[in-house]
């Protein structure tokens, strides 16, 4: 279920049954079920209940379980119990809701009570609040391990699920491996068969879980040992937020609410270093980013005239950091089609930082980044703090259509900064949300036709074409088909999309950037920005040298393509019926208007290149095939987007020492070391000067007595 909903069955009418190991089962009744989500006030689900069951809201009350505790009954008798609940089992499949009238609700408790003392019943009750306080801060950490085939982003992102997992499930594990390439860990109890093992796969370099064992026999009951869990980073992240807003956060603090909230038992230098590296981590290096970009935007537009290069900091640490070179905006509103993606991007590299991209494509179709940003989070705030920077560093005013994932809040900020945009999904999101729906009963065979049939959806030109795909899918699967369908397909799909992609649908922006940046070491902010300012420098001037040597009017590969499609149409029947409008018949019949430069297959109008029933028409009546094509197809377009180049920033690499910044020999290039052997051997290796090798029988070089030859 998705965060704050869950699917509860309301049962009622049964009765509990006791089982031997302590825990209750409710068998017999009538059951229903609904969804509740976190708006959901106890009125409405009270109201609900008493319809269902036909019966006085007054005089019944509703319960729940815990999860993993079958033992005590928690009851809902107001808004907050419930949006605890909601909490409580978000990520469950379903969620069990228990009906009780009020005299069988007594009886229950009457019952317990009589079974044990009032000591006892006291201390389960204490029991049973630190569980829930657990539970509530530990929420959705002991699903981070799902099982085989889960896939992470890297070694250490597996490594970070795998801790949060242990916590919360009170278990301690140990590394039998642990490198870039694979990580198995095993239960520290002796003969626990607990293990697990996850490597990277041979296609995609994603970090897999390979095999999992997840039975315990150990108890999985955490000791004094436990204190080995809180290594000093986790610390540190754990407590970073609340030293945010609590500097004199005390170390003994610290060690209490680790062992309250997370039942981990720390020794005071443990808490001190955690947090000496946390107020570490929000202050020293969010200032010293903070510094080092103030002074590079000066230089960005002192050495780059008319880039657009500002920092936005507040209160706290955090910062917004946006970039735009003039050499890349002119090329961009001069060269390049009216078409942006927006991605926000994790680099390997380092990702404390988010970088929020707008990249356009230029006539070769090769990414064009337009501007960037440099952010600690994705949020819509710092998305439309964004476009409202790359608005202002435009200069011509145009209709542009932007392509992103749906999930990031774009589509409801585009329309307030950019008024007359349009806004699309990007075929990759939407593939690969489309793979999440089909679940492992499905063969890789028929999930590559079902994949083949959405693709087909999102290139179709026409109604009937799109119509006919959404049918295939609909044949092996309607709920998958009623998915796709209410993925809005306006959004997406040529054959309802009001804007322009010129036949283009994805930008590849992530794969190019962390190209770019270099993942042996840690960069800073500011080498980040600086590293990608060289390889678009660089960009720049490769792709402005190779195009002075094209001599056709369209960019090679559209070039290239045309006349292959040419060959198709000369095949083609052509009917005139006016002098610009024409008939031309294929399995189909279309008709072509050259001057309106429409075709009734519509793939001239999305593409913005001549399709093969317009080729056929202007192979007839000997027209001029660039003339007909979109400008952003010709070389001299092409040429236009990348005629300025992008200046060089002296010094960069140097100390910067400024009693203004308040920096004292500061280096914005410096680098925190990777863990692991460096691969590469060091640029000057030291020179040993060997002593010669003399002979002492013959007195010869290059020799010793033992191989000597010399006769004497």
């Amino acid at each position: 279920m998705s965060s704050g909903k869950i699917l509860a069955i309301c049962q009622s009418d049964g009765e509990f049954v006791t089982d031997p190991d302590g825990s209750m089962s409710y068998c017999g009744g009538e059951a229903h079920a609904i969804d509740i989500d976190s708006e959901m006030t106890f009125n409405d689900l009270a109201t609900e209940l008493s319809t269902m069951f036909n019966c006085n809201a007054d005089a019944f009350s509703i319960k729940y379980f815990l999860p993993r505790n079958k033992r005590t009954l928690i009851t809902i008798s107001n808004d907050k119990d419930l949006r605890r609940m909601v909490n409580f089992h978000t990520g469950s499949d379903t969620t069990d809701i228990y009906v009780l009238k009020k005299a069988e609700s007594r009886a229950i408790r009457s019952d317990v009570t009589d079974s044990g003392t009032s000591t006892d019943a006291n201390t389960d009750s204490q029991a049973i609040v630190e569980d829930v306080k657990r539970q509530r801060i530990c929420n959705g950490w002991d699903s981070m391990i799902t099982g085989v085939g889960q896939v992470f982003s890297s070694p250490k992102a597996f490594r970070d699920a795998l801790h949060k997992y242990a916590i919360a499930n009170s278990f301690m594990y140990r590394f039998l491996k642990n490198d870039g390439s694979r990580v198995t860990a095993i239960c520290t109890v002796e003969d626990c068969p607990w293990r697990i093992h996850a490597s990277r796969s041979s296609v995609k370099q994603e970090f897999i879980i390979k095999k999992i064992n997840d039975a315990h026999t150990c108890g999985k009951e955490l000791s004094k040992e436990s204190r080995r869990l809180a290594s000093q980073r986790w610390v540190a992240s754990i407590i970073k937020d609340k030293l945010r807003d609590t500097p004199n956060y005390k170390p003994k603090e610290i060690v209490n609410d680790l062992q309250r909230e997370y039942g981990l038992s720390v020794n005071y230098s443990q808490a001190w270093r955690g947090k000496f590296i946390a107020k570490k981590e929000l202050h020293n290096s969010q200032e010293e980013a903070c510094n080092q970009l103030s002074w590079f935007c000066e230089r960005i537009i002192e050495t780059n005239p008319g880039s657009v290069a500002t920092l936005h900091t507040s209160d706290d640490p955090r910062f917004c950091f946006f970039v735009g070179f003039h050499a890349l905006l002119y090329g961009f509103e001069h060269g390049c089609r009216p078409l942006l993606f927006l991605d926000a991007l994790s680099l390997k590299a380092n990702k404390e930082w988010k970088i929020l991209a707008a990249t356009a494509v230029d006539g070769e179709n090769d990414i064009y980044p337009v501007a960037f940003s440099v952010v600690d989070s994705e949020t819509n705030e710092n998305w439309h703090w964004f476009l409202v920077q790359l608005k202002s560093a435009f200069t011509l005013s145009r209709c542009i259509t932007f392509i992103s994932s749906s999930q990031n809040g774009l589509e409801e900020e585009l329309p307030k900064v950019f008024e007359e945009s349009f806004y699309g999904c990007s075929e990759e999101h939407l593939i690969e949300n489309f793979k999440g729906e089909m679940d492992n009963s499905w063969s890789q065979e028929m999930k590559d036709k079902m994949i083949d049939n959405l693709k087909r959806a999102i290139y179709a030109c026409k109604v009937d074409e799109f119509n006919e795909s959404i049918e295939n899918i609909r044949i092996q699967s309607k709920e998958l088909a009623n998915w796709v369908m209410g993925m809005k397909p306006e959004l997406w799909s040529n054959a309802f999309f009001k804007g322009l992609r010129y036949g283009h649908y994805s930008s590849g922006a992530s794969d190019k950037f962390n190209d770019w940046v270099s993942a042996r070491y840690e960069p800073s902010v500011l080498q980040i920005v600086d590293t990608l300012r060289c390889k678009l420098m660089e960009m720049m001037y490769s792709r402005r040298n190779s195009s002075n040597s094209w001599t056709m009017a369209l960019v090679p590969s559209v070039n290239q393509k045309l006349q292959e499609e040419m060959i198709k149409a000369r095949i083609l029947n052509v009917v005139c019926s006016t002098e610009s409008v024409f008939e031309v018949s294929d399995e189909s019949t279309n008709i072509v208007n050259i001057e309106t430069r429409e075709c009734t297959c519509r793939r001239w109008q999305v593409t913005g290149l001549p399709c093969v029933h317009a080729l056929a028409v202007l192979e007839r009546i000997g027209g001029c095939i660039y003339d007909y094509c979109s400008k952003y197809f010709l070389t001299e377009c092409y040429r236009l987007a990348y005629s300025l180049s992008i200046n060089p920033i002296p010094d960069v690499g140097a100390p910067i020492c400024s009693d203004a910044l308040h920096i004292p020999s500061a280096c914005p290039l410096r680098t925190r070391r990777m863990a692991g052997r460096p691969k590469e051997k060091p640029e000057e290796p030291r020179i040993a000067i060997k002593r010669a090798v003399r002979c002492s029988k013959c007195q010869g070089a290059g020799h010793n007595k033992q191989t000597c030859k010399a006769q004497i």
